[in-house]
């Protein structure tokens, strides 16, 4: 862009050159005369003055002004002239003021002329012909490859900067130790791997594995974008395509890392009326510099994705991407590694248990637990504190997970008194069942679009459900419903988000689980997966009618058992329902030891009046993605959603 501004400067210069040589030139502006007529105006006396100039060949002409005979004005003339010593005197005696100018050379006049196009010439052969001859496949270098290549000195990042996820980083410590050492993998006849995809959840790490491998690796690192490839024009993409592997080629060996390839990787006639030719295009292209015929060794793919269900397949067999590796979301040894590495350049406190936010953060990804410190550190500062206290870390993680509180938000004491029955409801279901989760607390604080929630905190990281525990999930969704029937003989829109959760999971163990006596254990047929370039719009219906309707029927089973067996629950247990929810209106949150002592004695602890206010000032530490949530939700508000 400077390069080019420059030349923009240029060219003005040129074309205001031109111009002010054809406008100032006063021999365009001026009559020509004869020379007999100037030699009669002279004797006339018409002629007051002249200026004599040479023109470097030989030749004489005088410019000047001539006298109109009715003396109304005058006019500019030019004349050749053969200077004389008659004509000299003849012009001194008529008393003409003459002026003799300096002649020009030969060579002044050639450049005055031809000078102004000469830059012109040079400004089109520098913005067009040496652009296409440095772009060498289009016009202004739209063939280039926009594979930038990364240095030591501005990538920092390290394997150990990365955690959670040691299962991949062995793949790829693995795959630099080979760059950085051949003969030892290839001693038994090992061949190197030519592509590692690695497929995950949002935020798990993938980028970041890949600039750790930049970071480690002794080699040239290229990083690319898939839609870097997508230009207006048709076969740009294959020709970057082309170009990013020559220019791996030269500096192999190498690694090249392309990020979101499902931006150009996508299934060919996946979809209704086929694919687009120019993406088919720079697919093809990129299969054949994978593993076709002029295929070098040398060069590593390094692509990531969050969708790879919906590549395709010439391009996930071996020989292009050998290993596929799932960069899962972190357990809770893995948790508690990433906190501590996104911690270290955060002031905290001594008294800040690392251990125990990774243990209430089951299902939180490394981008998430990174948000969760930076809102500590933001939480701290905006207080005034010196250091991040554990306070600042649940409040922080469940401002990520639910938004801020709304303290605002005033509810009207009939409108607190129905949300304190409804999460009462809940936490006297859940506090009955013992396959359900610990209570952790219960709050009637209006936080994001929930006006109240009833939260768990897992004991452990669960990754099968079982058929008890997801029945008893279901009975303490009901229990805010169930509640509000039993106390006010009435029903709200607070229990929205509950039952549309408890819908969907009544429908998957009939669909999807098999945990249904009347169905048995077969696949129905599951509609949650993303429709892909029309797939799943056309298709014929998965099962009959009759089955249809065996599985509305079913559905319906499995919600009304719950929904019974959680009114028996709150029926039997009227008096905790009633003495929770007293409390609940006054303290507005209650922690897990606080609803076991009023559950079994009726009243709070005897340490818990002390530190009244405190309680009320904490923030509710809820977990979301695998702790049961339950909102009492206004008719307006979208309730909020998480998994079960």
């Amino acid at each position: 862009m400077p390069m080019r501004g420059l030349a923009i400067s240029f060219l003005a210069v040129a074309v205001f050159l031109v111009v002010l040589q054809l406008f100032s030139n006063p021999a365009k502006n001026s009559n020509e005369m004869e020379f007999s007529d100037f030699v009669k105006q002279l004797k006339d006396g018409r002629i007051s003055k002249v200026d004599i100039a040479h023109d470097g060949a030989g030749n004489h002409y005088v410019t000047g002004e001539s006298k109109d005979l009715n003396e109304a004005g005058s006019t500019q003339f030019r004349s050749e002239i053969i200077l004389t010593e008659n004509l000299m005197e003849l012009m001194e005696e008529k008393g003409v003021q003459v002026k003799i100018k300096r002649p020009k050379t030969m060579l002044v006049s050639i450049l005055a002329n031809i000078l102004p196009f000469i830059l012109i010439f040079g400004i089109i052969y520098f913005i067009f012909i040496r652009q296409m001859k440095n772009a060498g496949k289009g016009a202004m270098s739209f063939g280039k490859s926009k594979a930038k290549l990364m240095t030591q000195d501005k990538n920092k990042i390290t394997f150990k900067d990365v955690a959670g996820v040691n299962e991949a980083k062995e793949e790829l410590e693995e795959v630099v130790e080979f760059l950085k050492n051949p003969k030892q993998f290839q001693n038994l006849g090992g061949k190197m791997p030519k592509g590692v995809l690695l497929s995950g959840s949002p935020g798990t790490g993938k980028t970041l594995l890949a600039k750790a491998v930049a970071g480690e690796a002794d080699v040239p690192f290229f990083t690319i974008s898939g839609s870097d490839f997508v230009e207006m024009f048709v076969g740009i993409g294959a020709s970057r395509v082309r170009d990013m592997f020559e220019q791996g080629k030269k500096n192999a060996p190498c690694i090249i890392f392309i990020d979101e390839i499902d931006a150009v990787g996508r299934s060919r006639f996946s979809g209704i009326g086929g694919g687009h030719d120019e993406r088919e295009q720079t697919l093809n292209a990129l299969l054949v510099e994978m593993d076709g015929f002029d295929t070098q060794e040398g060069i590593i793919i390094v692509a990531a994705t969050n969708r790879p269900d919906v590549l395709d397949p010439a391009l996930l067999r071996p020989g292009r991407f050998d290993r596929q590796v799932v960069v899962d979301l972190p357990t809770l040894e893995g948790r508690e590694q990433i906190l501590k590495i996104h911690s270290r350049n955060v002031k905290l406190s001594d008294q800040v248990d690392l251990k125990k936010s990774a243990r209430g953060t089951p299902g939180f990804s490394g981008a998430d637990l990174a948000n969760l410190v930076n809102e500590a550190a933001l939480l701290a500062s905006r207080r005034g504190a010196d250091f991040v206290e554990q306070t600042d870390m649940e409040e922080a993680r469940d401002k990520v997970m639910w938004g801020r509180e709304r303290r605002s938000h005033v509810l009207d004491p009939e409108e607190k008194k129905l949300t304190a029955y409804h999460e009462a409801g809940h936490a006297v279901a859940m506090y009955h069942q013992p396959h359900c989760e610990p209570i952790h607390k219960v709050t009637i604080i209006p936080r994001g679009r929930a006006l109240g929630a009833t939260m768990q905190l897992p004991e452990k990281d669960r990754y099968t459900q079982s058929q008890k525990r997801i029945e008893a999930d279901l009975i303490s969704f009901m229990g805010g419903r169930a509640a509000e029937e039993l106390i006010f003989g009435d029903v709200t829109t607070g229990a929205h988000n509950d039952i549309e959760r408890s819908t969907a999971i009544a429908r998957a163990m009939v669909c999807e689980y098999g945990m249904s006596k009347v169905l048995g254990p077969q696949n129905l047929g599951s509609h949650n997966q993303p429709v892909f370039l029309g797939q799943g719009i056309s298709g014929s219906a998965e099962h009959s009618e009759e089955t249809a309707q065996k599985i509305d029927q079913e559905v319906q089973r499995i919600l009304t058992e719950a929904y019974d067996k959680c009114m028996k629950i709150l029926v039997e247990n009227k008096d905790q329902l009633v003495a929770l929810s007293e409390l609940l209106i006054e303290r507005e949150v209650l922690d897990f030891k606080e609803v076991d002592s009023i559950m079994k004695t009726g009243k709070l602890p005897e340490d818990s009046e002390k530190i009244a206010t405190k309680t009320e000032t904490d923030a509710p530490s809820a977990e979301e993605k695998t702790v049961v949530e339950n909102t009492a939700d206004t008719a307006t508000d979208e309730p909020e959603t998480g998994k079960a």
